[in-house]
């Protein structure tokens, strides 16, 4: 399996310890992938021109994740700060305004997709402002894309031209990290509180508007995975949380490289779960601390 991933890259700011880790959705997602044993795995994005911009792409090639078609512009790399509330929860604030990712987005060229169409699948996300270039890209290449925690109902009744954007997927997952000192596989968030009714119909809304595959995490709860025909659920891996970040990044990865390869959903899910729940066990998205 070749994956390619294209959009956000971030440092996760972790401010009570003075350290950085590299991170972003579609980072985190190429090099856990690249970890689960990918054959091949691309990343293109928008780089800064700072020291940050070049720690994140020095530890993505050493992870074996190529970044030959990325941009990099003359802005700052992105700085969310990360606490730890009196609960163990991990709390995201406001980091610098200004950065690569906040003013640039990528506009797909024809050399990019000449490299887009060699890969199996084409990972983004809602992180990534990358909605006008899916249709684009779903010609080319086999589209997954992460709604994050609880967008897509908004999408669904809000989005007045998410069923042309819904279409465009093959793979659409949201997941929730679990913070830190919970023994879960993940978060509990606003999925944990509907009902299998209401999880069905919603997953059924975004298969009868294209989408092949559709994911949703709820909590303690486990997943629940819906292939426009069956309805898979999967249960938590319970293990002692260092760090959840980058946990549901992590579920992306392993379910997109072991199903790609394999097309077994039980399988695949209970991959998805095991490496999430160990991405608990470290610290950042895929570690590689830096002293801020």
């Amino acid at each position: 399996m070749k994956l390619i991933a294209v959009g956000d890259n971030v440092t996760d700011c972790y401010l009570d310890e003075g350290i950085y880790y590299p991170g972003g959705n579609a980072v985190n997602v190429a090099v856990d992938c690249k970890r689960d044993g990918a054959e091949k795995v691309n990343y293109i994005g928008v780089f800064g021109n700072d020291d940050r911009a070049d720690y994140i792409r020095a530890c993505m090639e050493e992870e074996g994740v190529t970044c030959e078609r990325s941009r990099k512009v003359f802005a700052p790399t992105c700085q969310p700060g990360v606490k730890i509330n009196e609960e163990g929860d991990r709390i995201f604030v406001g980091g610098i305004r200004d950065t690569c990712q906040h003013l640039f987005s990528i506009r797909l060229q024809r050399e990019d997709l000449e490299v887009i169409k060699e890969y199996d699948i084409c990972h983004t996300s809602c992180y990534s402002n990358l909605e006008y270039e899916l249709e684009t890209l779903s010609r080319v290449c086999k589209v997954s894309f992460d709604f994050a925690d609880g967008n897509l109902d908004y999408y669904l009744i809000a989005g007045e031209s998410m069923p042309e954007v819904l279409g465009n997927y093959t793979y659409l997952t949201g997941t929730v990290p679990v913070p830190q000192k919970w023994t879960l596989g993940y978060h509990q968030c606003r999925w944990s509180y509907m009902s299998e009714e209401e999880i069905h119909a919603l997953a059924k809304k975004a298969a009868g508007y294209g989408t092949k595959i559709i994911g949703i995490t709820r909590g303690s709860k486990g997943s629940v995975f819906y292939d426009g025909t069956e309805f898979y659920t999967q249960g938590i891996c319970k293990v002692d949380v260092v760090d959840a970040m980058g946990a549901g990044d992590a579920f992306i990865a392993a379910f997109l490289r072991h199903y790609a390869d394999n097309k077994d959903m039980k399988e695949a899910l209970s991959y998805a779960a095991e490496r999430a729940a160990y991405a608990c066990t470290y610290a950042g998205g895929f570690g590689h601390p830096h002293k801020a």
